[in-house]
């Protein structure tokens, strides 16, 4: 029987592989599934793919990944990305605002986690600033997956953390059955009274051309928390002001003080508003397929305000006509096109060849009032070219080519980056071979990567060489294995050349020209167990880098703003991921099943240097879930420990302790066409702050939230 080939694009929304042992919460079954099928794979999953992005089929060195998928993204789906995963283990969220905030993988944030859109590059500005907006639409994808360990050297160096890829059906992967065919999705959330809706539409025009449209909008306003707005270490500072206002007779502005001390409920400009449309045509036979995408993210969303950063901005006035505060907020849109083909080139050394090309043109301006503060505009493009080769005697693989290019500029008088330009080329090979119950797999990846700000005079230039290796065991039902990388990854524009005021994220940033390349040995071992009842995974971790890369607060004010600036130094990560599921009892077509997560990351830098910043702490989360093929009833806990350790001028962060439950109801039984789907998180209405966000100390989590989504597929 002729083995799957290494890669693939289909864009499967079946569970993930009974290897990775998935919690209940982060699986999803066929839906084309017999009922007794279906029941199974509310546990488990089907054993034939282990991840579909990008392009993996099989590839075991993958000892860490999660996906989400079908009615757990419906009931899971907020405005940003980051927010929707953090239920997976090693995942946390930058959290910045209800509009911003971007995955965080094993601590790992910005340029060391990869956010995709369907395999390549999401071409927009989110990394660059944990302000700036992931440019996904998350009410119309539909599967997010979560990469960890060395074989993300697939995208590049810059993806030592992780990768997180969003399966979208913009370019259609398949011709439906259906002479048209419709998937919609609609909610309602009580904590930002946030009404959200998306569809997409599916058309076969003709027996091998298929048209897809889609479109969605979002409406929320002011986020509501449990209880004070400001942390107790700021809660403290402004009482601290006002008494010293007080005592100078400015009766005004210690009152303000006192107020933003006491302020509960809803946090002052969080509000989103956002909207998207997209269409594609493809051409699919037995040959190969050929498709193009088009689409426009806009969103507009509101950047809360650091008490004491009074930074007096250009052109923002008082009533009375001096300069001070004003709310500011962002505007940003980006218009994308996208192209994907496939060839099939027969029997001989190479089965495929798969091209993958992606076109965006983004702008974002921050606004201070009515007033245009900065404008960002970026142009970039990604393409990729893989050759797939036809398995031989065990042996799979895959190589290729990928070339990255954006132009770069922020016009403003607080533009805190010069214009610039960056140009990367990479060049890759990935191997596998299995014989008998052992599995083998090698990586190679050479990068270029050009940096260039011309009206700086300064141009930058890096190679690097990552390169990956992975031996896994099989023992009956158990799985061991170890991962060993070097990666290189070059230094980011903003790292490099940020010299400035940042009005959006309250602080004056300064980069350092003189960067290195960060390079890391990085190695993994990892144990997975299945069998009919019980599953586990466990992941032991740990990064060495030479040359680390990190931003700190100095301690310093400049322009009226806290200073954060880029170091390099060398450092050590290290951390432990585990998941487990359960199932305790089966009463006719109904299971009983409890599920468990774990993680902890600890990350320090070298030469007394100290803790690295923004580091989620221990974190535990349990569930137990009664499923059948009609509805499905989840409670879980989920528990953060405080966190302590801390860069120097980072405050600790309060652990705390989350109660959710959620209902889900198909009427239609299996064919799960239909879901009615309420939940309520943050049961107890407890105040809670996420150690990785910028902005922990004045914008909490979401207060007790109660959820209704509805999904249709037909």
């Amino acid at each position: 029987m002729k083995t799957a080939p290494l890669f693939t694009i289909s864009a499967s929304i079946s569970a993930l592989s009974l290897a990775l042992a998935a919690p209940v919460y982060a699986q999803q079954s066929n839906s084309t599934a017999t009922e007794t099928e279906l029941l199974s794979d509310d546990f488990h999953g089907t054993d034939d793919i282990v991840v579909t992005a990008p392009y993996v089929e099989r590839l075991d060195i993958l000892s860490g990944t999660s996906a989400i998928s079908g009615e757990v993204l419906a009931e899971k789906t907020r405005a940003q990305l980051g927010d929707i995963l953090t239920s997976l283990p090693g995942v946390s969220a930058t959290s910045f605002s209800p509009g911003a905030s971007r995955p965080v993988l094993r601590g790992y944030q910005g340029n060391r986690v990869a956010v995709l859109t369907d395999g390549i590059g999401n071409i927009d500005a989110s990394n660059t600033s944990a302000d700036h907006a992931v440019t996904i639409d998350t009410l119309t994808i539909e599967r997010i997956e979560v990469l960890r360990g060395p074989a993300v050297l697939l995208f590049g160096g810059q993806a030592v953390g992780g990768a997180v890829n969003a399966l979208d059906k913009r370019i259609p992967r398949s011709i439906p059955d259906e002479n048209i065919h419709i998937d919609a999705l609609a909610g309602y959330g009580s904590a930002a009274r946030d009404w959200s809706g998306g569809a997409s539409i599916d058309m076969p025009i003709t027996d091998r051309v298929i048209v897809h449209l889609d479109g969605s909008y979002r409406n929320s306003d002011d986020m509501r928390t449990g209880g004070y707005v400001l942390s107790p270490n700021l809660r403290a500072d402004m009482r601290e002001l006002a008494a010293e206002e007080a005592s100078e007779g400015h009766i005004e502005e210690a009152e303000e003080a006192r107020e933003l001390a006491e302020q509960r409920g809803r946090i002052p400009n969080s509000a989103v508003k956002s909207w998207t449309a997209g269409g594609g045509i493809a051409f699919i036979d037995d040959n190969g397929n050929l498709g193009v995408s088009y689409s426009i993210y806009d969103t507009k969303y509101g950047i809360p305000a650091r008490p004491g950063a009074s930074h007096a901005h250009e052109g923002a006035e008082h009533a009375e006509g001096e300069e001070g505060e004003v709310p500011v907020t962002i505007g940003l849109r980006q218009y994308r096109f996208d192209f994907r083909g496939e060839v099939n080139l027969g029997d001989g050394l190479f089965e495929k060849l798969r091209l993958r090309t992606g076109y965006a043109d983004y702008t974002h301006t921050e606004f201070e009032g009515d007033e245009i503060g900065t404008v960002f505009n970026s142009q970039g493009i990604e393409a990729r070219a893989e050759f797939v080769q036809n398995e031989r005697n065990g042996w799979r693989g895959a190589s290729g080519v990928q070339y990255q290019t954006r132009d770069f500029e922020a016009i403003g008088a607080e533009a805190f980056v010069p214009p610039n330009k960056t140009r990367q080329f990479g060049l890759f090979t990935l191997q596998e071979y299995t014989k008998g119950n052992l599995d083998a797999e090698v990586a190679i990846r050479f990068d270029t990567a050009e940096l260039r700000a011309d009206i700086l005079g300064l141009a930058r230039s890096f190679d690097n060489v990552s390169a990956a290796f992975g031996l896994g065991y099989h023992i009956g039902d158990l799985k061991i294995g170890a991962n060993v990388s070097r990666t290189g990854r070059a230094p980011a524009v903003e790292e490099l050349f940020s010299n400035g005021p940042h009005i959006a994220t309250q602080a004056y940033e300064i980069g350092d020209p003189d960067l290195k390349s960060e390079r890391a040995w990085n190695g993994e071992l990892y144990a997975r167990f299945d069998t009919p009842g019980t599953a586990f995974s466990a992941t032991l971790y740990t990064n060495r880098f030479d040359n680390f890369i990190y931003e700190a607060e100095t301690g310093d004010i400049e322009d009226d703003l806290p200073v954060f600036q880029y170091f390099q130094n060398d450092a050590k990560v290290w951390g432990v991921e585990f998941q487990a599921s359960k199932r305790l009892a089966s009463f006719g077509n109904t299971n009983l099943s409890v599920d468990g997560v774990a993680d902890y990351t600890r990350a320090k830098i070298s030469s007394g240097g100290g803790d690295v910043p923004r580091i989620p702490p221990l974190r535990l989360l349990g569930g137990v879930e009664l499923t059948n093929a009609g509805f499905d009833l989840r409670g879980e806990v989920e528990w953060s420990d405080d966190q302590t350790k801390t860069a120097i001028f980072e405050t600790p962060t309060d652990g705390f302790t989350l109660v959710n439950a959620s209902a889900t109801w198909r009427p239609f039984g299996r064919d799960r066409n239909i879901a009615l789907i309420a939940s309520a998180n943050n049961i107890f209405d407890v105040t809670a702050r996420r150690a990785a966000s910028f902005t922990k100390d004045f914008v909490p989590l979401t207060g007790r939230d109660f959820r209704v989504t509805a999904r249709v597929s037909f």
